[in-house]
């Protein structure tokens, strides 16, 4: 008789189970790095323009502040009255952009110190031009600290571009100072002929370090414009600034021109200054909405193409999910069917197991014994057979 084979479990293998879960985690575990450090890392950049954008909208309202403060100056010192509409009207339009983005920019309290001077600022120089100077020019030194608190507190100092860097280097350190200090230039070769003989040697002085510091950053603005030019990828910076940039140079070297005294002179001539002075202002107005404008459209197309970045790194994030769901399905299949074919093939063994053998007799039926006397019994039923023998 055949004796039935135990039941041997079959499990699948450690190997087995592991390798498939080791292949799932191979392939995502790199597609989920890449996705997260390309995704956080266009975040980031995308986060600095959007903030330099704000920069730029800030800068664009400081524009008609700077004009108009430095016009109310120069009529202030010069005896007439000033007409505060047009630096009335710049300061609401900066105090409604300070409200949108001084938080974000921390531009409130700047602003709040500059607007306060502002408002005290005389209306005439009355009897005393020298102190209407100084107190234009300490508004006009808390402007330029704005323009520095709005370049660095957008991120606009760290831009990593190099045309737009050199585009906010001319708009927010390079032209206001320019324009400021041009004012103040000529404003001084008018006090200069009115001060004391005692004090003209210090009017001379100060008027050569006025004329520096105008014509230093005019300078410099012209070379920051030109470079950024030069290195920049876009078809319409150089055919939207170098027009007036032009303008605005040739304004700067007649403005030069007329700030050196002429022979014979201590001073340079006051009208002409203050002439070929409205000349470089109106040039640098000009010149000043074409940087930003052009600047403004540059960070607009970055921030763009980080989106179209971040975009095509979600779909493909989202592609590689799906693919490793479906490899996942594919081998939670075959493991399924693995574990149903074994299944069956045990089924089917334990079946051919309890089947009798066709070519084994079977075995004849053997009578139980008794026990006790009646064994012993069995003797003398031989016994004839025995003696026969």
């Amino acid at each position: 008789m055949t004796v039935p084979a135990s039941r041997v479990s079959r499990r699948p293998r450690l190997s087995g189970r592991v390798l498939p879960l080791l292949l799932v985690v191979a392939l995502v575990a790199p597609v989920g790095l890449l996705f997260t450090q390309t995704y956080r890392l266009t975040g980031d950049d995308r986060d600095l323009a959007a903030r330099e954008r704000l920069g730029v909208r800030y800068l664009r309202a400081l524009g008609p502040v700077t004009d108009a403060l430095v016009e109310a100056q120069s009529v202030t010192v010069g005896g007439g009255t000033v007409s505060r509409g047009a630096l009335t009207a710049a300061v609401e339009q900066v105090a409604t952009v300070d409200s949108a983005v001084g938080d974000e920019l921390r531009s409130h309290e700047r602003w709040a110190g500059l607007r306060a001077k502002l408002e005290a600022l005389p209306d005439r120089a009355i009897s005393n031009p020298e102190a209407a100077f100084v107190a234009y020019g300490e508004a006009t030194d808390l402007l330029l600290d704005l323009y520095r608190k709005v370049r660095e507190s957008s991120g606009l100092i760290r831009d990593p571009q190099s045309d737009s860097f050199f585009l906010q280097d001319a708009i927010t350190g390079d032209l206001p100072t320019a324009t400021v200090y041009a004012g103040r230039l000529v404003d001084v070769s008018r006090l200069a002929p009115r001060r004391p003989a005692a004090e003209r040697p210090k009017a001379l002085l100060q008027l050569a370090e006025l004329r520096v510091a105008a014509l230093v950053p005019a300078t410099d603005l012209v070379d920051d414009l030109r470079a950024a030019v030069d290195s920049s990828e876009s078809t319409e910076l150089g055919a939207n600034v170098l027009t007036p940039l032009d303008t605005y140079q040739r304004s700067i070297e007649a403005f030069g021109a007329y700030g050196t005294p002429a022979a014979g002179t201590a001073t340079p001539d006051p009208a002409r200054l203050s002439s070929s002075g409205g000349t470089a202002q109106s040039a640098a107005k000009q010149l000043r909405d074409v940087i930003l404008d052009q600047l403004d459209a540059l960070l607009a197309e970055r921030i763009d193409r980080f989106d179209r970045d971040r975009r095509l790194a979600l779909g493909a994030a989202t592609l590689a999910a799906l693919l490793v769901a479906a490899l996942a399905g594919v081998l939670l299949a075959a493991v399924r069917r693995a574990r149903h074919r074994a299944a069956e093939e045990w089924r089917e063994r334990q079946e051919a197991a309890a089947l009798p053998d066709p070519w084994q007799p079977p075995a004849e039926p053997r009578q139980l014994q008794p026990v006790g006397p009646a064994r012993r019994a069995e003797p003398e039923r031989w016994g004839p057979f025995d003696a026969a023998r």
